[in-house]
């Protein structure tokens, strides 16, 4: 598949590439990345072709905003503005530590070396606004073109999701997101979350272009296709596909299985077999697990990008490679033809 291939995002003039940047991994999720490294994989993906790139101030506090901008202000010099899409989320304000009542950092964040900011959130309409004119800020740049509210739903928020849904509806939320969208300050608005129900919910609420959606339509999982695919199908809401690996399993197989982790936890025993079952066909097509990974989200027609991080060159690379990698035909039908697929699910065939 071609990386710098390219879908309209909803009903906007915006358009993403194929596969696109993630760079939460940038800003040191469980592992540090030196400054230069980050600064070459974010090259190494506009070398590719990529140019749709994900941010959110959530990532390192701050760290992965300035980093992004930093590169991006980069590409400036010989590259019009309108050439890359840029997104990144509100729902968390950024405050500083040192600040009387400040909460202590939680060790177990999952942040290296983050930026010594405490995230905060808010998803209001004063929280909106604020987050988004900090992120301008971070980034150091004009003009955002996707905002994202990040991490709304019960996944994430537990017994508190009523309160947080509340602010975004009733609290005014959503009304900044219109009303940025409306002035043309950006040019569309979605959710940025790991789990399906809330983006129902918030589709019979308010108009969405898009949804950035982690771990929910990949290799390993396809209930997406039964409600949740036709309802955006319907209302022209395009989905950025990130947590193609399913947080790892996906990317190598069992053949390493030491610290395999199946959506940031231990890994299931079915899932463990059904892993084991793909890994068979791969290797009977001669088929890398990433590679197919990769470009099987993306045949369906809702998926306007594949977002893929890479906290090095050589990763993001890696993941170029294997999305450029040719897959025959049959290695797709034999995977649905064994129940390893969704009968529905539309399958990436006659793709050079």
């Amino acid at each position: 598949m071609k990386t710098n291939a390219r879908k309209q995002l909803g009903k906007t003039d915006l358009q993403t590439t194929a596969l696109s940047m993630g760079t939460a991994g940038l800003a040191g999720l469980y592992h540090g990345v030196p400054f230069d490294d980050a600064i070459a994989a974010l090259q190494a993906a506009w070398d590719a072709g990529m140019r749709y790139f994900d941010t959110a101030p959530y990532y390192g506090y701050g760290k992965s905003e300035h980093r992004v901008g930093h590169v991006l202000r980069n590409f400036l010099q010989y590259a019009e503005r309108s050439e890359f899409v840029l997104s990144t989320k509100v729902g968390r304000i950024l405050k500083s530590r040192s600040r009387p009542g400040a909460q202590p950092r939680d060790i177990n964040d999952g942040w290296n070396n983050p930026f010594p900011f405490e995230p905060v959130y808010d998803y209001s309409y004063s929280g909106v606004m604020r987050s988004f004119e900090d992120s301008l800020q971070r980034l150091g740049m004009a003009h955002i073109d996707i905002l994202l509210v990040h991490d709304i739903g019960s996944a994430t928020h537990g017994e508190l999701q009523a309160q947080y849904w509340q602010q975004l509806t009733g609290g005014g939320g959503f009304r900044a997101l219109d009303e940025l969208r409306r002035s043309g300050t950006i040019s569309a608005v979605g959710l940025g979350v790991n789990e399906t129900d809330v983006v129902m919910a918030a589709m019979q609420e308010f108009d969405l272009d898009c949804c950035l959606l982690a771990g929910r339509y990949t290799l390993l999982e396809q209930q997406a296709l039964d409600q949740f695919m036709p309802e955006c199908s319907q209302r022209k809401v395009s989905i950025l596909l990130g947590g193609i690996f399913n947080s790892g399993i996906l990317a190598k197989g069992m053949s390493d299985s030491k610290g395999l982790t199946y959506n940031y936890g231990p890994v299931p025993p079915a899932v463990i077999s059904r892993v084991k079952q793909l890994d068979a066909v791969c290797l009977e097509f001669d088929v890398s697990l990433a590679a197919a990974a990769l470009q099987f989200p993306y045949a369906h027609p809702q998926v306007a990008s594949i977002i893929a991080g890479g906290r090095n060159a050589q990763e993001v690379n890696e993941n170029t490679r294997s999305f450029r990698q040719l897959i025959p035909d049959e290695f797709w039908h034999a995977l649905q033809s064994r129940g390893l697929l969704h009968a529905a699910a539309p399958l990436p065939v006659g793709k050079k």
